[in-house]
C-alpha cells in the first residue's frame, strides 16, 4: 500500500481508502461488513471514510464496531455532514451551526472514538451563510473532535470561497470528495485546477463507476444476479442512468484488451487510472466481498503508461461526462426536510 499526503497538509492516507456507502447497514450483513473491514486492513489501508446519511447513521455503527480495538492513532477515520439524518425536522439537515454540532457529536458516539481525523460537508448549503458553517467547522477542530476538515461535490467557486474562511479561521480545508473515474471527468477542468492552487486534494468516489467500469454489465443484457444493478434495496437505482448507456457499456468492453496488457482486471484498472491524476490523494473503494477488497489494493501503485492513458482515451470517446456545470446541480439548492 502507498501514501499520499492529504492536501498541503502533513497528514498521510492510504491512497486506497475503505468506504462503508451503500454496503454497511443496508445490503450486506454485518458479519459480512466486518470481515470487508478487516480485510481492507489486512491489505495496508489505515484510511476509512463514511457519513451520517449513510443507512441513516447505521453505516457508522457498523464501522465503528469493526474497528474497535484497534490502534486509534495508526487510523484514518474520515466522516460527513449535511444529508438529513432522524426524524426529518427542519434543523435535522444542512450545514447550520446547530445541524454540525450536534451531528459531530452523534458520529463520535457511533463510530466509538474521541475524534475523526476528517470531517466533510457532504454538500455545499445554499440555506445556510458560509461564514457560519465555517466557523462551526473551525470550533469542531478547535474543541479536538476533528484534526481537518474537508468538502465533497463543492464546485471550484465554492472550494475558493471556502478555502480562503478557512485560512482567515486558522483551519485546515485539504480536501474534497468528487466522483471521478474514466467515464466522468467533470472536476478536470475547473475542481482540480483550482484545488491544486489551494493545496486540497481529491478523495474520489465511484472509480469503477458504480460497477459499470467492471465491464459485468454487458449492453443489451439484463444485470448479473448479485450485482449493484440487480439490488432493490438501493444499488439499482444508484447505477440506472449509467446502465441505459448502450455506447457507454459497448466502449467499456472495448477497454478489456488494455487491462490484459497491463497484466489488471478491469476494476483495477479503474482505480489505477484515477490515481494516475497527481491532484488525487485517494480512491475510495467500497465492498461487498472481501474479496473486492483485495482485487482493488492491488491497483495500488500501479503506473498507466502516457501511450496507454491516450488509448484509453480514444476507446471511451463522447461516452465520458466532462461539463464542470455538472457538480453545481449535486448539491440541492433548498433544505432536504
Amino acid at each position: 500500500m502507498r501514501f499520499r499526503h492529504l492536501g498541503r497538509s502533513g497528514l498521510k492516507i492510504s491512497e486506497i481508502t475503505y468506504g462503508n456507502w451503500i454496503t454497511h447497514g443496508s445490503q450486506v450483513e454485518n458479519d459480512t461488513a466486518t470481515a470487508c473491514v478487516r480485510a481492507a486492513l489486512d491489505a495496508g489501508i489505515t484510511t476509512f471514510d463514511t457519513a451520517d446519511v449513510y443507512a441513516n447513521t447505521k453505516a457508522e455503527e457498523v464501522l465503528g464496531a469493526a474497528l474497535a480495538g484497534e490502534r486509534r492513532e495508526s487510523l484514518e477515520i474520515f466522516t460527513k455532514v449535511y444529508f438529513p439524518t432522524g426524524p426529518m425536522g427542519p434543523n435535522d439537515t444542512g450545514l447550520s451551526r446547530k445541524h454540525i454540532m450536534e451531528s459531530i457529536n452523534g458520529s463520535l458516539r457511533r463510530l466509538g472514538t474521541d475524534y475523526v481525523d476528517l470531517y466533510q460537508a457532504h454538500r455545499f448549503d445554499y440555506a445556510t451563510p458560509l461564514e457560519e458553517t465555517m466557523q462551526a467547522f473551525a470550533d469542531v477542530v478547535r474543541s479536538g473532535k476533528a484534526h481537518y476538515i474537508g468538502v465533497s461535490e463543492w464546485t471550484a467557486e465554492q472550494l475558493r470561497a471556502g478555502h480562503a474562511l478557512a485560512r482567515e479561521l486558522g483551519i485546515g480545508l485539504i480536501s474534497s470528495q468528487p466522483q471521478y473515474s474514466m467515464v466522468w471527468r467533470v472536476i478536470e477542468d475547473e475542481v482540480v485546477p483550482t484545488s491544486a492552487e489551494l493545496g486540497i486534494s481529491q478523495i474520489v468516489w465511484s472509480p469503477v463507476a458504480q460497477g459499470v467500469l467492471t465491464g459485468k454489465y454487458l449492453p443489451g443484457q439484463p444485470a448479473p444476479e448479485g450485482s449493484r444493478a440487480a439490488d432493490t434495496q438501493g444499488g439499482a437505482k444508484m447505477i440506472g442512468g449509467l446502465l441505459g448507456k448502450e455506447e457507454l457499456l459497448r466502449r467499456v468492453q472495448d477497454l478489456r484488451p488494455v487491462a490484459a496488457e497491463l497484466d489488471l482486471t478491469m476494476a483495477q484498472l479503474a482505480v489505477a487510472w484515477v490515481l494516475q491524476n497527481e491532484n488525487v490523494a485517494a480512491a475510495l473503494i467500497g465492498a461487498s466481498r472481501p474479496e473486492q477488497v483485495a482485487e482493488n489494493v492491488a491497483a495500488s501503485g500501479v503506473e498507466i503508461p502516457a501511450e496507454i492513458m491516450t488509448t484509453i482515451d480514444q476507446i471511451l470517446g463522447e461516452s465520458v461526462v466532462r461539463d464542470p456545470r455538472v457538480t453545481d446541480d449535486v448539491s440541492p439548492k433548498e433544505r432536504l426536510c
